[in-house]
C-alpha cells in the first residue's frame, strides 16, 4: 500500500465508519461533534471494540486471560475488563488502588512489580489479591516479614528465560541482562522457589515470564515455552503465565497476529513441550486489547513550510499525551477525520507544542493537500500507552478520555484544568 493512500481500516476502531458528508464516525458519533463538546485534544475509545477484544482473550485463554492495566487504566476500563471476565494485572500500589476503586474483586488481581515496597505488599495482603508475582530475593525477605500468619497467599515466580524477542531494546524483558525476575540459566529461579516454599503463609505454585512488547513473531513465544517447560514440570507448578507483548499494527502496511492465533500457538507449544493440560495457561494482553480501540484527535494550530526542507504541522498536544515516538521512535499514521478516504499526498512532520525540538508525534506523516489551520487531525492506534504515559510537561493539562457507544459519548476521565495543575502546591 502506498504511503499516500487513505488510512487503512484495520488501524481504526471496529465501530469506525464514514458518515454523512464523508466524515469519520466512531460508534455512531462524528469526531467534529465530539470536538465541539469536549474540545481538543482528546482520547476517544470505541467501547464495543474494547469489549470484543476482552471477550476474544477470554475465549482464547479462559480463566488465564489477564488484562495488563499498564497499557491503559482508569476506573471505567478496569470495570469493563472485569465485566468481560478478565483478571487484571496491576504493577503498583496506584494501579491496585484504581482497580479496587472500580469495584474489581481483589481475587481477580495479580500484583506485579520489580521493586514492590512494604506498603504495596501490605496493601495487596490487606485487599486479598489473587496472586503476587515475586521478582527478587529482597522481595522474598519482605514476604517473610509481611505475609499474614493466617491464610495462604498464592504467588508466582518471575523468571527470565533468556529469550530475546525481536523488538525495541527498551521493551525487551526476557534476556539475561534484565532488571526483571530470576534467571533460569544461573539457577537463581530454582533457589528462589526453594526459599519461597519455606515462607509461612505463602503458596508458590506458578511461574511467570515476559519476553518483551510489540512482538509480531509468534515463534518467540514458542521458544519461551520450550525454555520454561522443564521448570514447570520438574517443580510440579500449576500455573504458567507467558506474559504479554503481542504486537499491534500502527502503520498502513503492518498486520499483527490476533489474540486467538497467539493462544493457539502457545497452547501448541505447551503440548509439544510436555506441559500437562492441568497446568493453567495464562497470558496478559494489554496493548492488543486497547491500542486500536482508541485514537487521539488534535486541532491543527500552525503550518510552517520550510522550502526545500520540510513542512511542519503543529497540533495542540504532543509528547505529553504520546511520548512513544520520543522514547522508542514509534511510527504512527495521521489523517483528517473530515475526509478519511482521501488520498494523502502532502508529506509533513507533525509536532506538538512543547519546548523541545524532539517533540514529534509523526516524523513523516502524509495528509491531504488541503490541510489547513483549524482542521481536526487524528492519530489512530493510540489506545495503549498514550493516556497511561501522559505527563504535564510544560504544565500542559492532560486530555480527557472518552468512551463512545451506540451514538453517545461519555467522559470516563475529565480534562485536567489549571486548578488541577496547582492543587498539590501549598
Amino acid at each position: 500500500m502506498a504511503a499516500t493512500a487513505p488510512i487503512a481500516r484495520h488501524l481504526l476502531p471496529d465501530g469506525a465508519a464514514v458518515g454523512k458528508g464523508g466524515e469519520l464516525t466512531v460508534a455512531g458519533v462524528a469526531l467534529s461533534a465530539v470536538a465541539e463538546e469536549f474540545g481538543t485534544p482528546f482520547f476517544l475509545y470505541d467501547e464495543q471494540h474494547l469489549r470484543a477484544r476482552c471477550r476474544e482473550a477470554v475465549a482464547a485463554f479462559g480463566p488465564g486471560a489477564a488484562y495488563a492495566t499498564k497499557a491503559f487504566l482508569c476506573k471505567a476500563m478496569a470495570a469493563l475488563a472485569a465485566e468481560e471476565g478478565m483478571t487484571l494485572d496491576v504493577a503498583t500500589g496506584g494501579e491496585l488502588a484504581v482497580a479496587l476503586a472500580a469495584g474489581v474483586d481483589p481475587a481477580l488481581l495479580v500484583l506485579h512489580g520489580n521493586n514492590k515496597s512494604d506498603e504495596e505488599l501490605a496493601a495487596a495482603f490487606g485487599a486479598g489479591v489473587g496472586r503476587i508475582i515475586v521478582d527478587s530475593f529482597e522481595e522474598i525477605r519482605r514476604l517473610e516479614r509481611l505475609a499474614p500468619a493466617k491464610g495462604a497467599q498464592r504467588v508466582s515466580l518471575r523468571v527470565t528465560p533468556g529469550v530475546e524477542a525481536h523488538t525495541h531494546e527498551f521493551v525487551m524483558t526476557g534476556q539475561e541482562d534484565s532488571k526483571f525476575g530470576f534467571s533460569l540459566a544461573s539457577g537463581a529461579a530454582a533457589e528462589a522457589l526453594r526459599a519461597l516454599h519455606k515462607v509461612p503463609g505463602i503458596v508458590a505454585d506458578g511461574a511467570h515470564a515476559h519476553i518483551g512488547s510489540q512482538i509480531f513473531r509468534l515463534d518467540a513465544f514458542e521458544r519461551e515455552v520450550a525454555v520454561l517447560a522443564p521448570f514447570i514440570v520438574d517443580n510440579g507448578l500449576t500455573e504458567l503465565s507467558v506474559g504479554g507483548g503481542l504486537g499491534v499494527a500502527y502503520l498502513n502496511d503492518e498486520h499483527a497476529p490476533s489474540i486467538s492465533k497467539w493462544a493457539e500457538v502457545v497452547r501448541g507449544a505447551c503440548a509439544s513441550a510436555g506441559i500437562p493440560s492441568s497446568v493453567l495457561l495464562s497470558a496478559e494482553p494489554g496493548r492488543a486489547i486497547v491500542a486500536s480501540a482508541g485514537l487521539t484527535c488534535y486541532r491543527v494550530g500552525t503550518i510552517k513550510e520550510l522550502p526545500g526542507i520540510r513542512t511542519y504541522l503543529a497540533v495542540d498536544g504532543g509528547m505529553s499525551d504520546n511520548p512513544r515516538p520520543v522514547l522508542y521512535g514509534s511510527g504512527y499514521e495521521a489523517f483528517l477525520p473530515r475526509s478519511p478516504d482521501a488520498e494523502r499526498p502532502l508529506a509533513a512532520r507533525i509536532v506538538g507544542k512543547h519546548c523541545e525540538s524532539g517533540d514529534v508525534l509523526v516524523h513523516e506523516a502524509f495528509l491531504p493537500g488541503d490541510v489547513a489551520v483549524g482542521d481536526l487531525l487524528v492519530t489512530p492506534v493510540t489506545g495503549a500507552y498514550g493516556f497511561s504515559m501522559a505527563s504535564n510537561y510544560n504544565r500542559l493539562a492532560r486530555p480527557p478520555v472518552l468512551f463512545a457507544r451506540d451514538g453517545e459519548v461519555r467522559a470516563v476521565v475529565r480534562r485536567e484544568s489549571i486548578e488541577d495543575l496547582l492543587r498539590l502546591e501549598p
